[in-house]
C-alpha cells in the first residue's frame, strides 16, 4: 500500500459501511484524510477513534449532503479556503431504492440521481485540476456489479452504477498519461445499511428477493482492501468476490436475449 503513504484523502459518505472502512484503513498511511458525510454525530464518533490509534493523523471532518449542488460547492469552496490539495479521492457516497419504478417517490428517485451521478462528476471535476498538477493521484469510484445488468426493481440504481463504471473507465484511459490512476470498485452484496436503506415502507416481505446469495458477499474490510490494491496496482475496475466475478463474466457473455429471459423470470418471482 505504498502508494497511500503521505496522501492526502477525500472520503464521502464516510459515517458508515464502505465510507467508515476506507477511513480505516487509509488512517494508518495517510497523512491528512477529510470525511465527508450527512450525519456529523457518525463523523465526530469515527474521527475520535481515529485519532486515538492514529494521533498524528491530520483528520477533519464536513458535513455534507451532497445530493445539494450548492452544498457541493460549499464542500469544493472550504478545501480551497482551508489550502487541502486531495490526491486520493474516494467517492463512495451511494443511494438506493428497491421497488417497482412505476410506484417510486420522485423525490427519493431525485436524491439518488444527485448522489451516485451527479455528486461523483461534480467532485471528480472539482478537483481533477489539481490531481493533474501534482501528476501522482487517484480517483476510486464505488460502483456496483448491478451497473453491469438491467436490474428489475432497481432499475435507477443499476443505471446510476452503469454510469459510474463506464465514466470510470473513459476518465482512466484519458487521465492514465497524466498519472492518475481510476479505479471502479464494483462490489456484490456487502452487510452495511444499504440493504435496510434501500427498502421501502412496506417492503420487508421483499427485502430477500434482491439480497444475491451469501456465496457473493464480502466483508466491509475485504472490499476496501481489495479497493485499495486495485488503485495500487492500477487497475481499472474490480469485483472484490471471486466467484462474483466469475459467475459475472459468465453471465455478461450470454446473448442478451438470454439474459433478458433469466432477468424477466427473476422479476416474475418478486
Amino acid at each position: 500500500m505504498r502508494f497511500f503513504e503521505g496522501c492526502t484523502a477525500l472520503v464521502t459518505g464516510a459515517s458508515s459501511g464502505l465510507g467508515s472502512e476506507f477511513a480505516r484503513q487509509l488512517a494508518p498511511l495517510a497523512s491528512c484524510i477529510v470525511l465527508v458525510a450527512r450525519r456529523n454525530d457518525r463523523l465526530e464518533e469515527l474521527a475520535a477513534s481515529l485519532h486515538k490509534l492514529h494521533p498524528h493523523l491530520d483528520l477533519r471532518i464536513i458535513t455534507t449532503d451532497l445530493s445539494i449542488y450548492d452544498q457541493r460547492c460549499a464542500l469544493v469552496d472550504w478545501l480551497a479556503d482551508e489550502q487541502i490539495h486531495v490526491d486520493f479521492l474516494v467517492n463512495n457516497a451511494g443511494l438506493g431504492d428497491h421497488g417497482d419504478f412505476a410506484s417510486s417517490d420522485w423525490n427519493r428517485i431525485q436524491s439518488m440521481l444527485d448522489v451516485n451521478i451527479h455528486s461523483v462528476t461534480h467532485l471528480t471535476h472539482s478537483l481533477i485540476g489539481g490531481m493533474i498538477v501534482k501528476g501522482r493521484a487517484a480517483i476510486l469510484n464505488v460502483s456496483s456489479v448491478a451497473g453491469f445488468f438491467p436490474i428489475p426493481h432497481m432499475a435507477v440504481y443499476a443505471a446510476t452504477k452503469a454510469y459510474v463504471t463506464s465514466f470510470s473507465e473513459a476518465l482512466g484511459i484519458e487521465l492514465r498519461p497524466l498519472g492518475i490512476t481510476v479505479t471502479a470498485l464494483c462490489p456484490g452484496p456487502v452487510p452495511t445499511e444499504f440493504f435496510e436503506t434501500a427498502s421501502r415502507p412496506g417492503d420487508e416481505d421483499h427485502k430477500n428477493h434482491f439480497r444475491p446469495p451469501p456465496a457473493f458477499s464480502v466483508s466491509a474490510a475485504e472490499a476496501v482492501k481489495t479497493g485499495l490494491l486495485a488503485v495500487s496496482n492500477d487497475r481499472r475496475r474490480v469485483v472484490p468476490n471471486h466467484l462474483l466475478a466469475l459467475t459475472t463474466a459468465l453471465a455478461l457473455a450470454l446473448p442478451f436475449f438470454l439474459l433478458r429471459r433469466i432477468l424477466t423470470a427473476k422479476s416474475a418471482s418478486f
